[in-house]
């Protein structure tokens, strides 16, 4: 029996340093600091991603979201992200309409960013049915009463309101999923 296999859209946000991605489509980039690159490798690409610097270290977070559709072409996008312009508030980086300038995913999932300088305080209000996943980049943010350091992550569900205060200047990934 065979089964379809499906490749996740791989999302690549850089926090600190270059990454050069090489792909065997031939594609070549370097995502920055506060670039998201989105990959949907469909029917299959085989690819690398090393540090773009011999001297800087590099820190980025690769995400895999698995697509709610088969037989999706390969393809990439890649946007610039202001995130300290917008520093203090969500920037909405990838959502399945790709509104607001976001990345589209192939997915009901949406992903957030926000640049939070330390005191001050952000909320992301869920819609009926959805939760939340928020992982800390960089940084310390209390979330509904619980501490979070740089690495964490915490699942929201069942909670109308995520609440957080930076404890520290921080950075963070919110995904609003069903």
């Amino acid at each position: 029996s065979s089964s379809m296999h499906t490749h996740p859209d791989g999302l690549t946000y850089v926090l600190e340093g270059a990454l050069a991605h090489k792909d065997s489509t031939g594609a070549s980039s370097v995502i920055r600091v506060g670039d998201v690159q989105r990959m949907s490798a469909g029917t299959g690409i085989s690819h690398s991603e090393y540090n773009a610097s011999e001297t800087e270290p590099v820190h980025f977070l690769q995400i895999w979201i698995i697509p709610n559709e088969t037989g999706l072409k390969p393809g990439y996008e890649q946007r610039s992200f202001d995130l300290e312009k917008k520093s203090g508030s969500w920037v909405l980086v990838a959502a399945p309409d790709a509104r607001d300038g976001a990345l589209k995913v192939h997915q009901d999932a949406e992903l957030s960013l926000a640049v939070l300088p330390k005191g001050e305080k952000l909320h992301y209000r869920l819609r009926n049915g959805r939760q939340a996943w928020v992982q800390v980049g960089r940084g310390k943010v209390t979330l509904n009463g619980s501490l979070l350091a740089t690495g964490d992550g915490a699942a929201i569900s069942r909670e109308e309101v995520v609440n957080l205060t930076a404890d520290d200047q921080s950075e963070i990934l919110l995904f609003d999923l069903r």
